[in-house]
């Protein structure tokens, strides 16, 4: 492991957790990093970025004010960012991660507790550029943003508007006299929000307005539009910008607001690729415009989807070290304390988090290869299979995020009260995945978008039309009779698939009664939404589930004895897992019994106790050096109460024994003379 040395002094606790593990913790690292050449790559960027200690901080930014604070994030920005143009780019093979690589992000997550200024410079502006500027305009504007010399965001949602695109106020009206694009902000509501960097980072923003020209709205599309001088980064004139205020996390995002009066902007700053506007004003777009956009969204959503299951991977090795060091109670008074990891309660609460962490990392990795093999259908102009791939990345986008916060949360309910502590590393993990189950796509509005899709599939196989792979199991719909229940991994996928099916089936005969009692079909849809949203969440459980257990199949395929059966134990521990959480959508459209469910309780216990000796040993598979997980709980050297007490004395309010306030309030309050 990375972190091991003949110096570090590991708890005895800890120790005798790795002591036991009877399994090669490595070969699983080379799983999940894609193979060993990648796993050495990685710790050899790991070892340039972070063995300088340059992301080190003389206070912790929890300690500094807002503003102390931005400004230490846009210093290590520049430095990291200054490191990948330099130290970093000149390792070779480095060219095959990518800029957007997980590796160069994860990196980078030593550097900043929170998230750095320049998150949707490489997330979003770069990709941007990639994925809907032309030819010509990519090799304009993507060296400059490659290189750092402009900073940029992505500027989308408004201050009255985010998920419902349509709705949309800024507004680009072509002038075909000066052959620009003047940018407005008619409202309030209009002004651009959220954007991280826009506050006082980025001189460049990718806009997205309403389009008009010769009269006419063609509907939203992408600019980019400077908002800052390059040379004394003011405002330029025609632009309202700055910082929206404290935020529950993303504290140095610098997330800030945007309004334009009246601001033009050359012709040639709109994002051409899939439309364009001819000098005269004419509008030309490419055939299915709309589906073309869906490239980046998914790129977008797969990363996020890798993102929360990096930072799960994160609270589960701390609130697993943490467990296998901390002792408490005494249920056998001739015994000592027994290591919270011994419960069974402890064990229920962590693993299902660890083999979530897996079946997310896989079936992001999955996705964007699919999805990576139809792009060249797509340059020849087939977009068929687009509106699948954008229903799955828009579950997985959704169930990933909900899924991870609620378990990061729960590691931290696993730490008792030295969780809450922000030097444990578990409340900037719970408020950045908490916030990202919201942008880039709100959690029920993109479960209804992956609705509308089942529908239409569940209507095609009513019309005995072929399916797409994702959903051939809507036939179980027409089966005509519950699915026999199989406790086995392959049967419970099977029984998760049937209850999908007959969800959609239920929401579609639901609407179709009330359509015929006289509602419209738009009336019909919104009052079926509760159980559409229920249909798409069934049907993103069925697809994690049948990915994350085939991907586990075919990557150990060739692993040792032991590495098999603690990956089948995993698989099989998230696939009981969530049966036993959903019974009663199981006992409506399968053939389960009460019986069924109560061996499959006792099953999953004994599984708990099975995976237990190897806990430490799974979350060390991730691979997490001290300087990413921020974390006095959650070091590889297990000193747990050392550290809280090191990072106790760095705070401010204990620099003097006595602080003004007792001389200025509270002596007076206490000798009566206040």
């Amino acid at each position: 492991m990375t972190q091991t040395n003949t110096d570090m002094k590991v708890n005895p606790d800890l120790a005798m957790e790795r002591a036991k593990c009877n399994f090669n913790v490595l070969e699983v690292t080379h799983i999940f990093d894609g193979g060993e050449n990648n796993t050495l790559m990685r710790k050899k960027i790991e070892d340039v970025a972070l063995n300088s200690g340059a992301w080190k901080d003389t206070l912790g930014d929890e300690h500094m004010s807002p503003k102390e604070k931005y400004e230490n994030a846009v210093r290590k920005s520049c430095l990291y960012a200054s490191m990948m143009k330099n130290e970093l780019a000149e390792l070779s093979g480095l060219e095959s991660f990518g800029v957007s690589s997980p590796v160069i992000r994860r990196t980078a997550d030593a550097f900043f507790k929170e998230v750095s200024p320049f998150l949707l410079h490489l997330g979003m502006f770069v990709p941007t550029i990639m994925g809907q500027c032309t030819p010509e305009q990519q090799s304009h504007w993507l060296p400059r943003a490659l290189d750092m010399q402009i900073i940029g965001t992505y500027a989308q949602t408004e201050l009255g508007h985010g998920t419902f695109i349509r709705g949309l106020e800024t507004t680009a009206t072509y002038d075909p006299e000066t052959e620009e694009f003047v940018l407005h902000s008619p409202t309030l509501s209009s002004y651009k929000w959220w954007a991280g960097g826009l506050g006082n980072t980025v001189n460049y923003c990718i806009v997205v307005a309403q389009l008009y020209t010769k009269g006419e709205c063609h509907g939203t599309h992408p600019f980019i539009v400077q908002i800052r001088d390059e040379d004394n980064h003011m405002p330029l004139p025609g632009i309202k910008v700055g910082e929206i205020g404290p935020k529950m996390g993303f504290n140095t995002a610098d997330n800030g607001f945007l309004g334009f009066n009246k601001h033009r902007i050359p012709r040639e700053h709109m994002l051409m690729k899939n439309a364009q506007v001819l000098k005269d004003g004419t509008y030309v777009k490419v055939a299915r415009h709309g589906k073309l956009t869906y490239g980046t969204m998914v790129f977008v959503r797969v990363v996020l989807v890798n993102e929360v299951a990096f930072n799960l991977a994160k609270a589960c090795t701390i609130a697993v070290r943490y467990s296998a060091i901390r002792r408490q109670s005494r249920p056998k008074p001739d015994e000592a304390e027994p290591q919270v990891l011994d419960y069974a309660t402890q064990q229920h609460k962590l693993f299902i988090a660890i083999a979530t962490a897996h079946a997310l990392q896989l079936c992001s990795t999955w996705l964007w290869e699919s999805f990576s093999a139809v792009l060249a259908q797509m340059k020849g102009g087939n977009t068929d299979t687009l509106p699948e791939f954008h229903a799955l990345s828009s579950c997985l986008k959704a169930i990933s995020t909900s899924d991870s916060a609620h378990l990061i949360e729960q590691c931290r309910h696993a730490c008792g009260g030295h969780g809450y502590m922000i030097s444990s590393g578990i409340p900037h993990l719970y408020n950045f995945v908490s916030a990202t189950r919201t942008y880039e796509g709100d959690y029920t509005v993109l479960l209804l978008q992956t609705a509308r899709f089942l529908v239409k599939a569940y209507e095609q196989a009513e019309a005995k039309q072929p399916l797409t792979p994702t959903v051939a199991y809507l036939a179980y719909a027409f089966s005509g009779s519950k699915t026999t229940w199989d406790s086995s991994p392959d049967g419970i996928i099977r029984s998760f698939q049937a209850l999908s099916a007959g969800k959609v089936a239920s929401c579609v005969a639901n609407m179709r009664t009330r359509m015929r009692a006289g509602l419209s079909q738009v009336d019909a849809w919104e009052m079926s939404t509760i159980q559409l949203v229920a249909a798409a969440e069934a049907h993103c459980r069925a697809v994690i589930s049948d990915t994350y257990r085939k991907e586990i199949v075919r990557l150990t395929a060739n692993s040792s004895p032991n590495v098999k059966v603690v990956m089948d134990q995993l698989t099989t521990l998230y696939l009981y897992y969530w049966a036993l959480e959903r019974t009663g959508d199981l006992l409506m459209y399968t053939s389960v019994s009460q019986k069924d469910l109560a061996d499959l309780q006792i099953a999953y216990e004994a599984l708990l106790s099975k995976i237990r000796p190897n806990a430490v040993g799974l979350v060390d598979a991730f691979d997490l050096r001290d300087e990413l997980l921020h974390s006095a709980l959650g070091s590889y050297d297990g000193r747990v109460y050392e550290r809280l007490m090191e990072e106790a004395l760095k705070s401010p309010m204990n620099k003097e024994p006595v602080n003004d306030a007792y001389s200025k309030y509270l002596r007076p309050m206490m000798k009566g003379k206040l």
